[in-house]
């Protein structure tokens, strides 16, 4: 599969099959990816917790509310992106320019993970509708956490969906070849 193809796959997930767990080989590859995924200074500042079980469930239940992410606790697998603190580079950077790197760096590493999950055949989620304080009270955690991404083979009721997004003249300002 080409990145287009992936592209053009991807979709957000949300119905699982319950009864197909995730292998340990495809979560194994999704992580190495995510190991890999660029960051500001190469410092990765972000941390990857992986909940299955129960563990899952409790924080599936923490991303749901007024109607959303009802889906979550279908997924065996969710990943909770929590953030570390900047390497000096990155956080120099940061403090001189204002720009937020982790939003950045973690928004990088969300893409690589969905899309390695789409290559292993797996669907997934990323939900930014979550209780922040609940979640990090199930994992141990104390840094903010930024998003939870749902992982697991779709269900019956998740077929593919037509793309619906603005067309490229209203994306895309060229200003030519000069």
């Amino acid at each position: 599969m080409n990145f287009t193809e992936i592209a053009q796959t991807r979709q957000s997930c949300r119905s699982y099959d319950e009864t197909r767990p995730v292998e340990q080989e495809k979560l194994n590859a999704i992580l190495e990816v995510a190991r890999i995924a660029p960051s500001a200074c190469n410092g990765q500042p972000y941390h990857l917790t992986v909940c299955r079980g129960e563990t899952a469930k409790n924080v599936a239940a923490a991303t749901k509310g007024m109607g959303i992410n009802g889906f979550a606790d279908q997924a065996p697998v969710l990943l909770v992106i929590s953030e570390v603190p900047y390497v000096k580079t990155a956080a120099l950077g940061a403090k001189l320019k204002g720009i937020d790197y982790r939003s950045i760096d973690i928004g990088i590493l969300a893409a690589y993970i969905t899309a390695e999950a789409t290559v292993q055949g797996l669907g997934s989620c990323i939900l930014g509708w979550i209780d922040e304080d609940k979640i990090r009270k199930i994992c141990g955690l104390d840094s903010k956490i930024h998003l939870v991404i749902t992982l697991g083979y779709p269900g019956p009721k998740d077929s593919p969906r037509p793309k619906k997004r603005k067309e490229l003249s209203e994306l895309v300002t060229d200003l030519g070849n000069d």
